[in-house]
């Protein structure tokens, strides 16, 4: 980890969870630094390989081909944090800290820089090590788009297009039977994928974490088109997304994660109450892991690319601690800890809200705040 070392050797890994793009920044990253001279490690599996000791190298004709790929080629895990590390003793699982293994690998596999690409979970692990000693350069990858340091995340754009596509399809089976359709989308504690989603689909309802709703301003709403004429409805909810009088919808918890909240099920719960509570026939639909799978959408390859080989060029010129952001239609760099110092969430100002409210689409309340 000398000062001033020319670089020579990087590791690139995939942390979190999968995304259409991965292989997009994978090959960004790949071909600049073989052209440089440089020589690529691929740490398998984000940080479980890297505190495991597990990687292969990565020649030209390995990122040959994979832009449109969806998924990555090197595997990713959420459940690898090498300051949270699960282990099994005596039957039970215990965290502990495996982060000096981590160090260790770094070192023994004579990395000069390792390009750290992950959402927010993988941009903190990248602070620490990067505290430790390592030379990290991020690159931000989430669909939920929830880092604030960037205008936008890859892999947004491809889970956006999914759910427009199911909100599309959904519109048929619901206007031919008469039916509220409920589907409910990822995104965690932030309503991005929902809002844009939704607004490209046509939603009628849009139910974000941000905004806790009122279930009598979404019967309201169902009754009123139904009182209409319009004889269907569509209700675009977030996982995270809760009542004004309740909480979130917590469908499991793992304990081996650094997160053990697993969402999900909000879907099926607000599909009932309208049921219950209008008489309205209503079915819901949870799109899960379909978000998240797939080839990315032009747009995530062309910003994928850009992210890959902004970085590698930051990892060439030493500039480590930073990660590759967008910020209008340029590619910058920003600290780390800057990116991670706030998660960017739905506000009632955002523009895309407040066209959302102007074509009738309802929040679930009576004023947002």
């Amino acid at each position: 980890m000398a000062k001033g070392k020319k670089v020579k050797r990087i590791g690139i890994l995939t942390g979190g969870g999968d995304c259409p793009g991965l292989n997009a920044v994978i090959r960004g990253v790949a071909k600049p630094a073989h052209d440089n001279g440089l020589s690529v490690l691929g740490i398998l599996d984000g940080f479980e390989g890297l505190v495991e000791g597990r990687g292969r190298e990565l020649y030209n004709k390995d990122v040959s081909g994979i832009l449109a790929q969806g998924g990555t080629i090197l595997g990713s895990s959420n459940k690898g944090d090498p300051f949270h590390w699960p282990e099994e003793v005596d039957g039970k699982i215990k965290i502990v800290d495996r982060s000096a293994q981590a160090i260790r690998n770094y070192e023994a596999w004579d990395l000069d820089a390792i390009i750290a690409i992950g959402g927010d979970g993988t941009m903190h692990i990248s602070k620490q090590l990067a505290d430790m000693g390592m030379n990290v350069v991020g690159v931000p990858k989430t669909i939920d788009n929830d880092l604030e340091a960037t205008d936008v995340t890859f892999g947004h754009d491809s889970a956006v297009f999914v759910v427009t596509e199911a909100i599309d399809r959904l519109h048929t089976t619901a206007s031919s039977h008469h039916r509220v359709m409920v589907i409910e989308t990822m995104g965690r504690y932030a309503g991005w994928i929902a809002l844009h989603g939704g607004i490209a689909g046509g939603a009628d309802i849009l139910l974000l974490p941000e905004f806790p709703f009122d279930w009598e301003k979404v019967y309201d709403k169902v009754l009123h088109r139904h009182m209409m004429g319009k004889r269907f409805s569509i209700v675009c909810v977030a996982e995270g997304a809760k009542p004004q009088d309740g909480e979130i919808v917590v469908r499991a918890k793992d304990k081996k994660r650094t997160d053990p909240i697993q969402l999900g099920g909000i879907g099926e719960l607000v599909a009932k109450k309208i049921t219950d509570n209008t008489g309205l026939e209503t079915r819901y639909t949870i799109l899960g892991h379909l978000q998240r799978g797939g080839s990315p959408t032009p747009y995530d390859r062309i910003l994928s690319t850009k992210f890959g080989t902004y970085a590698i060029n930051l990892a060439i010129k030493r500039k480590f601690g930073r990660m590759a952001a967008l910020k209008g239609s340029e590619i910058v760099s920003v600290r780390i800890e800057d990116a991670i110092a706030k998660q960017k969430v739905v506000t009632a100002d955002n523009q895309d809200v407040q066209a959302a409210l102007a074509v009738g689409i309802s929040f679930g309340v009576e004023n947002l705040e």
